[in-house]
């Protein structure tokens, strides 16, 4: 027998190969599935060594954009492979460039090796709802299945665009692998490291004049969960595969996310908002990249029938949950949050801006 051979009789569980664990995140879910009792071993994927702990997992440094890729899915004979490296922020002093590089040619490289491998099983892709993009004209709520009012033109919004193509080559390539597409709307969190995460950081926000768009956020506890459910077998009466979007319930209107925070907004034309948003990435303050700028100005909801019927999944954080939490630990804005809101119902009562109510007529 030989030692490939020998290894895969020793093996009981499940393998699951997992990229992108130099994030928190990554590195979360590397702890999570762990403890999974199905499975029997962690192979964690990144081009960058994590500065967390990994638990028992067995990190390996590689570039998924390197052939290698191929040979680590042999060598520990993976069955199961999360692809977490699909991100629209650098690792460190990395560049805009270098993460397109990684989102679309890294998984162009991952699906070659998954393709080539006669041990995968199961592909579960971290996706995202900026697929939809952010457009005037857009459905008051998009499903899995409605096309983009305008595709997005740039930026990681593009960058997901072209993954999930890729992906959906790949299933047509390989139906006997499970692939499931998770499009999760804005991640929030303690340790949340998205652009949006950013921009709520900031001790101002800037915001489009006239427009006050709805958000919707899920929570990191149910990214890492949903994300384990997708990478087991599916329970009874689910399927754990197709492409699902993930938020959590109801939504948030931007001004109610500032008066949370107790962060003033300042409201600025469209050309003025462009030049902020370029000074703040010039300071690095924040990505205020134009697709941020046309979800701050448009907003995005999703339906998320097809994540409860059909994945059997509801997140224990709604959309207000979700926000409170990551408020609490970005600790206090500028002004407290019950000041300003009570400062801008007031100015909202103002009778030249048709609040309050018309004067009593006198009975004589």
């Amino acid at each position: 027998m030989s030692s490939t051979a020998g290894r895969k009789a020793l093996i009981l569980g499940k393998v699951v190969l997992v990229t992108g664990v130099a994030r928190q995140l990554g590195g979360r879910f590397v702890r999570r599935i762990q403890r999974d009792p199905e499975v029997d071993r962690v192979v964690a994927v990144d081009a960058v060594a994590p500065e967390h702990h990994l638990g028992g997992a067995d990190f390996v440094r590689a570039d998924i954009r390197q052939p290698t890729i191929a040979r680590l899915l042999a060598e520990h004979s993976v069955d199961t492979v999360v692809h977490m490296d699909v991100t629209g922020t650098p690792l460190g002093s990395g560049s805009r460039a270098s993460v397109k590089e990684n989102n679309v040619i890294g998984t162009m490289q991952l699906l070659g090796a998954c393709q080539k491998s006669p041990t995968v099983t199961r592909l579960v892709v971290k996706s995202s709802t900026n697929v939809y993009g952010s457009a005037p004209r857009d459905p008051a709520v998009f499903t899995e299945t409605t096309p983009p009012k305008s595709l997005p033109s740039g930026g990681f919004a593009k960058d997901t665009v072209e993954v999930e193509g890729y992906v959906r080559g790949f299933a047509r390539r390989r139906p006997d692998v499970a692939v499931c597409v998770l499009r999760f709307a804005n991640i929030l969190g303690p340790s949340a490291d998205t652009p949006l995460a950013a921009y709520f950081s900031l001790p101002v926000l800037p915001t489009v004049f006239g427009y006050d768009p709805r958000l919707q956020f899920v929570h990191e506890d149910d990214v890492i969960e949903v994300l384990r459910i997708a990478s087991h077998e599916p329970a009874r009466g689910t399927l754990n595969s197709g492409t699902f979007n993930i938020t959590g319930d109801g939504v948030l209107l931007l001004s109610q996310c500032a008066r949370r925070l107790g962060r003033p907004t300042v409201p600025l034309l469209m050309p003025a908002i462009s030049w902020v948003g370029s000074a703040l990435r010039t300071l690095g303050m924040t990505d205020f990249s134009p697709e941020q700028l046309r979800l701050l100005t448009h907003g995005r909801v999703v339906a998320t029938n097809q994540m409860r019927e059909t994945l059997g999944y509801r997140p224990k954080f709604t959309t207000a949950e979700t926000f409170a939490d990551f408020a609490r630990n970005r600790g206090p804005g500028l002004l407290p949050p019950e000041v300003l809101a009570g400062a801008v119902d007031r100015i909202a009562e103002l009778p030249a801006l048709g609040g309050g109510h018309p004067p009593t007529q006198s009975a004589n």
